[in-house]
């Protein structure tokens, strides 16, 4: 009986330890819940609310509506529309991607193309970047996706705006286009420190206007917090920062000048650049053939790609601002200008001109063999006497004819807010020494200066150097910078600032030098080399005609008729009117045309015509609409900054080759042909 009390009493304590231990253990594990909990409220909450808020919160970037591009009347050149699209998270994916795509396509359609663009920009994307599936969706299919999208993780509708661009072809190279994002684009964003403003955007500006003004344009992209659940489905909205939308661009285009221009190179190549003297504005901008840039909006297809690429007529090179040309005689005004500006010949004195100039053993002669007996300056402008010409340049020389024609924008960046433009070759011997490596090739000799002084041998302009010439000889040597941006408004405060409003500089040439060169080329048009393309006129032109050869001919006589169309002579023409007050001044080269004086001017007339219409002067007599509420909401700011240079690589020198003399211009016909852009006179 005594011990089964004992061992019972022992069992009591030991299971009394168990319990005071087992409770000691409990009330330690409390007491660390209690800690850790007090630990991850107190100590961690900031950090750990943080983190729950990152799980509960997606941050949604919003892109902003992009500006608009709109001419100098208001019509809208490039604008935007919403449109409905299908991308694709691929961290959030469920299973294959391709299996995806499959049962995707039985509820949406996906074309080849769709698909295999996707899993080509997949492979380049991010596992957390959205990679866009499909767009263009009309009604129907959002709505049918949207009632099925549980069913598909990772793939989203969206909404986004679309760029378009109207007028198709018309002034294409002006305004650019847009394109998708690329690899290069993100590089360069980073290192400018504006990535993330581009978050959530797909686009960016390639080309033109639409690459020059992005930052403008573009807008800055807004925030939208949106509680999701688990599975990453939206439940509210927390806060929202609105999207800046881009500014809107009013250009100086009017774009029914530039497609009555356009029109006049119907099956041609060429350019054509016409300026406003006193502003500096661009009036039209035309580069021969054009294309449709509303086909790089979403990428490009390859069947299209191939025709603009592989075309021989290159439609897709900005002419005017990238190809470079012998300018032929247009360029006499300016050699004549210098011959009188440094005193090295006086306007009445005459020289014989037997239908040759004889220099260092060789001849070099005259258009079509035309003899002009003795020959003043004004009479050899007319008549565009090579004879005359030929003899300035060793008397003026290299060196100063290159100092005074860079007054004028000739061989220099003339900062147009296009990127790309070339600076073209305006000879010297000190450019000549950086030019060739060999020191027989870098010695200048004079007889080169004869070929430079009608605008052949080294000489390689743009036209639009040509063009702002021609603008700065009308504004009497005042040169107000070319641009294409006339307005830019802001979004915010409808405020628009115009780009260009001061004379960069002014050229002081004497009103009576002036004269003499403006009176010539005003007998250009009454009774020299353009008479007839300018006869019946209601308003007084001045101007220039030009022919610049495509190769040399060493010393064979050239007939247009037994050489290939695209070696045949480019023909030119440079003018401005009214001579009184010039309102207008263009350039242009039709490529492989023939004789400026019955191809070239006839152009420029037509131009002229259209620009100087009382009709139309009176319709536009305010061709820029108010873009707020009075005129002190205009404010004057300085341009954009300069383009980049581009090399200019050197070939033969062409053999000289001028305008038809006076006494032989043949009727002016109808149709020629044309030839592709070409560096100094040839590609």
């Amino acid at each position: 009986m005594f011990e089964f009390k004992k061992t019972t009493h022992l069992q009591k304590r030991r299971i009394l330890i168990r319990v005071i231990v087992a409770g000691i253990f409990a009330l330690i594990c409390f007491l660390g819940l209690a800690t850790r909990l007090w630990y991850l409220q107190v100590v961690r909450y900031e950090g750990l609310a943080a983190r729950a808020d990152r799980n509960r919160i997606a941050v949604v970037p919003i892109p902003p509506r992009r500006g608009e591009i709109l001419d100098r009347n208001g019509v809208v050149l490039a604008r935007n529309y919403r449109d409905y699209t299908l991308s694709v998270i691929p961290a959030n994916v469920k299973g294959d991607v391709k299996d995806m795509l499959d049962e995707l396509g039985e509820l949406v359609y996906l074309s080849a193309n769709d698909r295999r663009r996707f899993l080509q920009q997949l492979n380049q994307s991010g596992r957390y970047n959205p990679v866009q599936l499909r767009n263009n969706l009309n009604e129907t299919e959002a709505s049918w996706f949207a009632a099925h999208a549980f069913k598909f993780p990772g793939v989203e509708l969206s909404a986004r705006w679309v760029r378009e661009y109207p007028e198709g072809e018309a002034a294409a190279h002006v305004i650019g286009y847009v394109g998708r994002i690329s690899e290069a684009d993100l590089v360069k964003l980073e290192e400018e420190g504006r990535a993330g403003n581009y978050r959530g955007s797909n686009i960016i500006g390639k080309k033109g206007i639409e690459k020059t003004w992005e930052e403008a344009l573009h807008g800055r992209t807004g925030v939208e917090e949106v509680e999701v659940t688990a599975t990453g489905r939206p439940v509210r909205t927390l806060s929202r920062i609105d999207p800046v939308p881009g500014s809107d661009l009013h250009l100086s285009i009017d774009i029914g000048l530039q497609k009555v221009a356009e029109q006049q190179f119907e099956g041609r190549r060429g350019a054509l650049v016409a300026i406003e003297p006193k502003t500096g504005e661009i009036l039209a901008f035309v580069s021969a053939p054009s294309f449709d840039p509303n086909l790089f909006i979403d990428g490009i297809d390859v069947e299209n790609w191939r025709k603009l690429n592989e075309s021989p007529d290159h439609p897709l090179i900005n002419r005017p601002l990238y190809g470079t040309y012998p300018i032929g005689s247009t360029y006499k005004p300016f050699v004549g200008l210098a011959a009188l500006e440094l005193g090295k010949r006086s306007a009445t004195q005459r020289i014989p001109d037997p239908g040759y100039f004889e220099f260092g053993g060789q001849r070099f002669r005259n258009a079509g063999g035309a003899a002009y007996g003795m020959t003043d300056m004004h009479r050899a402008i007319v008549v565009s006497s090579d004879t005359y010409f030929f003899s300035l340049g060793p008397e003026i020389g290299v060196n100063a004819l290159h100092d005074f024609s860079k007054q004028f924008g000739f061989g220099q960046l003339t900062g147009i807010d296009l990127e790309g433009e070339r600076r073209g070759v305006l000879p010297s011997t000190e450019w000549k020494r950086q030019a060739y490596k060999k020191p027989a090739q870098q010695r200048w000799y004079a007889g080169e200066t004869v070929s430079v002084a009608v605008g052949q041998g080294y000489n390689s302009f743009t036209l639009l150097q040509l063009a702002q010439a021609t603008s700065v000889l009308a504004n009497a040597g005042t040169y107000m910078k070319p641009h294409l941006v006339n307005l830019v408004r802001s979004p915010q405060t409808g405020k628009a600032t115009r780009t260009v409003t001061e004379p960069a500089y002014t050229i002081p040439l004497k009103a009576e030098n002036l004269a003499v060169i403006r009176k010539a080329m005003v007998d250009v048009m009454r009774s020299g080399t353009a008479r007839r393309a300018f006869a019946g006129t209601h308003y007084q032109a001045a101007g220039k005609t030009g022919t610049a050869q495509v190769y040399s001919l060493r010393g064979a006589k050239y007939k247009a008729s037994a050489v290939d169309e695209r070696l045949r002579d480019h023909a030119l023409f440079m003018a401005y009117a009214p001579m009184e007050d010039p309102k207008i001044a263009v350039a242009l080269i039709v490529e492989n045309g023939g004789w400026g004086s019955t191809v070239a001017a006839p152009v420029a007339r037509t131009v002229f015509d259209y620009w100087l219409a009382p009709e139309r002067i009176a319709r536009d007599a305010k061709p820029v609409p108010p873009l707020a509420s009075d005129e002190s909401d205009i404010v004057e700011e300085g341009a954009s900054g300069e383009s980049p240079d581009a090399v200019v690589p050197l070939e033969d020198l062409p053999a000289v080759q001028e305008d038809e003399p006076e006494e032989q211009v043949p009727e002016i016909h109808a149709a020629l042909s044309t030839q592709r852009v070409s560096v100094r006179g040839r590609q």
